[in-house]
């Protein structure tokens, strides 16, 4: 026995010891960064989740970027613009000289490619169809100019968010909707190029010496993948990762007093939501999934919203780090910003006289059933490994149990839940997007035409399909008075509120912190109350400056082998603990 422990234990220090670190370039240094979310996809035409979109932006060109300081537009790969009287055509001059990492230039023609295999391709649709949409023709008479027409037109052709891809690599992709993306290196012209990929663990870019703006001041930038932000937290105590996000209002005053980290809160551009099932379609209006038919009942939804007290959520959930819910885009974007009626505040009395009025009496069992006699029983789908989530689910399990609402809190993966969620298999489910400085994309996602096809893909959010909420979508789209679209905007949110098919809940800060001992300089977005990671482009990992200590101490780390060695020790020590057990129990049960 003796014999066993002190081979288990030399395995347990082998197994501590991390594998030996992978250098970045001589005298550079690596951001590592944590990833509290899955990476749903690196392909850029469907990828679509915050962990793969902050992904693409330091990969991938687009037409226009945003400032850091403002959001107001600025040139990226065009570097000028010009649109003809009738508001149809926009001839953008592409910048000279910029090459994708694998020597070829970057054309016109590479613009043209992806935004035609968008138009043609609806698997290329699935993360930004919107914005080609409306797009009548693209073309490239010759490589430094792309020529756009509009089929009506269409204020959002500044806002493009749209990865462009090289032609000469995508154009041997047969089928968009299988395609992995995953042969390293990926052929981008960002300000990073991605050299290394290891599913659920970690993500490898190396600093891209040719970008236009000129290199990166780091050598590399890793993302490195947690089960939660526990874990996350941790590891940058210890300094294994320099940069963590998402952070919990609970550690983030922890880490207020911790030497070398300085915690960074962030105005968030990005809303979270209780989707509530109208009645899920697809584009052909063919029923999908399996939601509760009670909830194609407008009151019932009004009455679900009415049972939601959002401040507590504020101050109990985000330890008021946040602002209560109402529009559908979050303060940081003031000029759409739209704030509900007073109609539907916290009432549960209220609620629940709602729900008497509409026909939905309660059994004996005290659960509301429906007209026909089905009990009112909800799923709710919720991320997993998100606190807040387990957290805003407990909060409206309760408030709807006193509505005689049973609900059954379903907790799954990142993917999990985009799965059933663009599937329609859900009765309410957690969800939120990030809202981009134009308000097309996520206005777009409430339309029918997000809806997915009979063959596949489409971007729903809560599967609302309303003409009224069609046609001030179309009418905001094609406004380029600021003042007039800002209000077509803020009627599409005052129609999205009344359908009640999303219940915006809060807007969370962005809670971060990174190690200050390792970095300095990191630029934020907007200039004031900005954040480093999520950025509406590359900015907070372009501009991280390393201190002398990051140049010289370890680089990247291979977490994976870390991982599994101690994970296999774990597992070796249970093992023989175990055995061990047995072994006792066995002798204990003779002697007795």
């Amino acid at each position: 026995m003796r014999r066993l422990f002190a081979v288990l234990w030399a395995v347990l220090l082998v197994g501590l010891i991390p594998a030996a670190p992978a250098t970045a370039q001589q005298g550079g240094a690596t951001l590592r960064v944590a990833l509290p979310q899955q990476i749903d996809s690196l392909n850029p035409f469907l990828g679509h989740l915050l962990g793969a979109t902050d992904l693409f932006r330091v990969i991938y060109p687009a037409l226009t970027t945003y400032r850091a300081e403002d959001f107001s537009v600025v040139p990226e790969l065009a570097e000028s613009w010009q649109t003809s009287p009738d508001r149809l055509t926009w001839t953008f001059r592409i910048r000279q000289g910029v090459k994708w990492s694998d020597g070829q230039p970057v054309t016109a023609r590479d613009a043209a490619y992806t935004f035609n295999r968008m138009m043609t391709d609806p698997a290329a649709a699935t993360a930004n169809g919107n914005f080609v949409e409306n797009f009548a023709s693209v073309t490239a008479p010759d490589d430094g100019t792309l020529v756009i027409r509009t089929k009506t037109p269409q204020a959002t052709t500044l806002a493009i968010d749209a990865p462009i891809v090289p032609e000469h690599v995508w154009s041997k992709v047969a089928d968009v909707a299988t395609f992995a993306n995953d042969r390293m290196p990926v052929v981008g012209s960002g300000p990073f190029v991605l050299t290394g990929y290891q599913p659920e663990r970690s993500v490898t870019l190396k600093a891209n010496e040719d970008f236009w703006r000129g290199p990166p001041k780091i050598s590399e930038l890793q993302f490195i993948q947690f089960k939660n932000t526990d874990a996350s937290v941790q590891a940058l105590r210890k300094g294994d990762v320099d940069v963590v996000q998402k952070l919990t209002p609970a550690q983030f005053n922890a880490l207020s007093g911790q030497r070398d980290v300085r915690p960074v809160r962030g105005q968030g551009r990005r809303f979270y939501e209780l989707l509530v099932n109208p009645g899920a379609a697809n584009s052909a209006g063919q029923p999908i999934g399996t939601g509760h038919p009670a909830l194609r009942d407008v009151r019932v939804r009004r009455a679900l919203d009415r049972a939601i007290d959002r401040r507590t959520l504020v101050d109990r959930v985000l330890g008021g780090y946040g602002q209560v819910g109402g529009g559908y885009l979050p303060p940081i974007f003031a000029d759409y910003q739209w704030t509900p009626p007073r109609t539907r505040e916290f009432d549960l009395a209220a609620a629940n006289r709602e729900l008497d009025q509409a026909g939905y009496a309660r059994g004996g069992d005290g659960v509301r059933r429906t007209p026909q006699g089905q009990p009112l029983d909800f799923d709710m789908v919720l991320h997993g490994d998100v606190s807040y989530d387990a957290q805003v689910g407990e909060f409206v399990k309760r408030w709807l149990a006193d509505l005689g609402i049973r609900v059954d809190l379903q907790p799954v993966s990142d993917n999990q839940l985009d799965e059933r969620t663009t599937g329609g298999d859900f009765d309410l489910a957690i969800s939120g997007w990030s809202a981009n400085p134009d308000p097309d994309t996520v206005l777009r996602l409430q339309t029918c035409a997000a809806r997915p096809t009979p063959s596949g893909g489409g971007l729903p959010d809560s599967f609302l399909c309303d003409k009224q909420y069609d046609d001030l979508y179309a009418a905001q789209l094609a406004e380029f008075d600021p003042k007039a679209r800002a209000d077509l905007v803020k009627r599409a949110q005052q129609r999205f509120y009344d359908q009640a098919t999303g219940l915006v809940l809060f807007y969370q800060n962005s809670l971060e912190a990174y190690r200050t001992d390792r970095f300095s300089g990191f630029t934020l977005q907007p200039a004031r109350g900005g954040v480093i990671t999520a950025q509406q482009g590359y900015w907070g990992y372009y501009g991280a400056q390393p201190t002398r200590e990051a140049l010289s101490g370890p680089t990247s780390t291979d977490y994976t082998t870390v991982a599994w060695v101690i994970g296999g020790v774990v597992v070796l020590v249970g093992v023989v603990v175990a055995g061990v057990a047995v072994r006792r129990r066995a002798t204990a049960d003779l002697r007795e």
